[in-house]
This record gives C-alpha cells, sequence and structure tokens, in this order.
C-alpha cells in the first residue's frame, strides 16, 4: 500500500507495497483545520438538496436509503413521489408491499424497498411511532446498516458518528495516502477510524455532509479538481501527484453474462405475468415468464422450455419481439422477448409465487422488473394480444 503522509503519523518516504495495512492518523494540530477549511468550502459549494432542507429523520432516512448506490439527480424525483405517498412513517408502514414496490418501480436495488417497508412496520409496533433516536435502536431495525445508522442518526439527531461512503473513503485515501483497497470488506475498519478521527462532534451531521459533498463534486473518482479542493496543501495524493493511483482497487473477476428468454404469451386479448418469490433477486416484482437459456439452445426453443417448466402451458412461439441488455449487480443479461399464443394446459406455478391474466393496459398498474419495463415502450401490447 501508499506509505500516509508524516502528519498523518507516517515516513511521507515512497515505498513499495507494505505487507500490513495501516491507519491514517492526522495529529490533533492538524485536525481542526481541516475541519474549519471544510466546513467553510461547504457553506459556499454546498448543493441544494431537497433533503437538505429538513432535520424531519424519517425524510433524512428515505433519501439516505435511496441514495444507496443511486446518483443524486436519479433520486431527486423518486423521493418526492415517494413522500408524496407516503408522507410519514404510519403512511408507509399502513401500505401494502405491491405499493410499496410500485413507488420504488425505476430506482432499482428492491430489497431497500422491502428493508423500509418492514422497519417502518417495526417503527409502528413496537417503536413508539418514530424514527429511533439511539444508534442501537436505529442500526437493530431492517436493512439498517453502519452507513445508514450514522448517516441518520448524525443528520436527523446530531450524533457524534462518522459515516464512510464510497466518495469518503476515496476523500480520506487520498488526504492520507491510505493504501488499502476501498473495496475491500476487510479495509473497512482502517476507513472507519480514519473518518472517527476527523469528525467535528460539534456538527457532526453538517460535517459528514461536507465530506461526501467534497467527494462528489471535487475529490471526484477521475480527474479530481485540486485547485478547488479546501485540503489541497494537506493531500498527500495531491502534493505527491498520486490522483490517478488512489484510492487502490482490488480488480473483481469478470461480469458473468447470461442469455436469457421469456415469453409475451397472449390469450382472449389477454397476457401471462408472474410475480417473483417474496425472497430473493427482485423479491415480489412482475415479469413476463421465462429464465435462462441453456447452452447452443435456440431463443424460441428455450422460450417453449421454460413457459413449459414454470408455467406449465404449452405455447405456441409465433417470433421475437425484441431483444434488451440490463445490468444487475453482479452479472448482466441479454433477453431475447418472444410473442406466444397459448396453446393448451393451464397455469401450474413452478418457481413464481402467483400469477394474472392481465389486459394489456393494466399492466402499469403492477410494479414490474427493470428488463420488462425495458421492453414497454417498444411493445404494442393491445396489437399483439388481439392479433
Amino acid at each position: 500500500m501508499i506509505v500516509n503522509t508524516a502528519e498523518f503519523g507516517y515516513d511521507p518516504v515512497s515505498m513499495p507495497t507494505p505487507t500490513k495495512p495501516q491507519t491514517a492518523r492526522p495529529p490533533s494540530s492538524l485536525i481542526p483545520k481541516l475541519r474549519r477549511d471544510l466546513l467553510a468550502w461547504y457553506a459556499t459549494h454546498r448543493r441544494d438538496l431537497p433533503w437538505r432542507r429538513t432535520r424531519d429523520p424519517y425524510r433524512i432516512w428515505i433519501s439516505e436509503v435511496m441514495l444507496q448506490q443511486t446518483q443524486v439527480a436519479t433520486v431527486i424525483p423518486f423521493y418526492h413521489r415517494f413522500l408524496e405517498r407516503f408522507p410519514n412513517l404510519a403512511a408507509l408502514a399502513r401500505a401494502d408491499l405491491q405499493t410499496v414496490l410500485k413507488q420504488w418501480e425505476g430506482l432499482g436495488y428492491y430489497r431497500r424497498a422491502h428493508h423500509l417497508h418492514r422497519a417502518a412496520m417495526e417503527m409502528m409496533d413496537a417503536g413508539g411511532g418514530r424514527v429511533p433516536d439511539r444508534h442501537r435502536a436505529f442500526r437493530a431495525l431492517p436493512g439498517v446498516g453502519d452507513y445508514i445508522a450514522n448517516a441518520v442518526m448524525s443528520i436527523a439527531f446530531d450524533r457524534p458518528r462518522a459515516v464512510v461512503d464510497g466518495n469518503v473513503k476515496r476523500v480520506l485515501a487520498r488526504l492520507g495516502g491510505i493504501g488499502d483497497p476501498v473495496n475491500q470488506s476487510a479495509a473497512h475498519r482502517v476507513f472507519q477510524q480514519a473518518a472517527d478521527r476527523l469528525l467535528d462532534h460539534s456538527c457532526p451531521g453538517t460535517f459528514n455532509q461536507a465530506v461526501m459533498e467534497l467527494g462528489a463534486l471535487v475529490c471526484t473518482p477521475r480527474r479530481p479538481y485540486c485547485p478547488e479542493c479546501p485540503w489541497r496543501t494537506s493531500c498527500h495524493a495531491c502534493r505527491n501527484d498520486l490522483t490517478d493511483w488512489l484510492p487502490r482497487r482490488i480488480r473483481r473477476a469478470p461480469v458473468p453474462k447470461h442469455a436469457m428468454a421469456a415469453g409475451v404469451v397472449c390469450h382472449r386479448g389477454r397476457v401471462l405475468v408472474v410475480q417473483r418469490p417474496s425472497e430473493g433477486l427482485l423479491a415480489g416484482l412482475w415479469e413476463f415468464p421465462g429464465g435462462r437459456r441453456q447452452q447452443r439452445e435456440s431463443g424460441p426453443t428455450a422460450c417453449r422450455r421454460l413457459l413449459r417448466e414454470t408455467t406449465a402451458l404449452d405455447v405456441t412461439i409465433e417470433r421475437r419481439l425484441i431483444r434488451v441488455d440490463h445490468a444487475y449487480t453482479h452479472f448482466k443479461i441479454k433477453l431475447d422477448l418472444f410473442l406466444g399464443r397459448k396453446a393448451g394446459g393451464r397455469v401450474r406455478l413452478d418457481g413464481p409465487q402467483a400469477f394474472r391474466w392481465v389486459r394489456p393496459q393494466e399492466l402499469n398498474a403492477l410494479p414490474f422488473t427493470g428488463v420488462c419495463k425495458k421492453t414497454f415502450p417498444q411493445l404494442t401490447l393491445d396489437r399483439l394480444c388481439r392479433g
């Protein structure tokens, strides 16, 4: 790893890869200046984001969950729509899961919506109908990890909890020359300790947001704007021309790609849709029935087989309608969607938890997987079902 600078407690002379990770430890004499400089920068450059206009812990919690692995520009319209539909904890807890998933549709990482709903119900049932203001109680809720807990506790309740996300890790790695890989779980402790030492306990929520904002606007992954950084004179990476080298990341294995086939099965003016199981990937969402193609299996053959295996229907495949590429966190798919007509049998599910024969105009009432939603603008289902 890259050795930390002298002011962070290490010899500033560059060394080959050390064998043991080290932790950035800025001396007490430097920390007050770092805090002052960052907060002054943040006061001038902070973005006017909707969740920064409130101290309501419910709204802050919703925003932080949505912002996990999702860009700010994407989150803003979803945040407004979600809170319009569920303006408080009680409204979210009263809603059924399908309604929550429909409001979340398009934001991705649907497990977040499941956890929000479960946590809201728990807070209404056993938490007095409010977001807990104590770290341990909030951390115990479904879907609440260290980052979410620290963010909400600090921003909503002024608890001295330092947040560590991707932006924060990048800033800290460059500032202190931390060479531990940011995508290695064992290194999280190193970055948490560095963040804890820098945290301004007098305004923890503002300071946490300032560090994240610095990473989002200035200390960017590529071509950081070092001349505009309030920490540039203290930054190891800036002073040593290492911004292209830090932070370090472990090279991951190539993302696997899967060939999929699914069918738009029409019968008497309706189309068949199935609901994914209540646990696992995309739990509870709706989709056109199908699955993974076997090696060297043609698309129509795969579609017929998958429809028979998952729904017990005999289906006549007429033609391919569309091919869609879609990426998930750990894999990518190429989906071929086929038009089919029910030829015989009745639906008996093996895999999906529910099915419906719906009119094309009713599809938008259901929460669908992202890959299926991609196909909707290019399908004329009314015409296809009449054909």
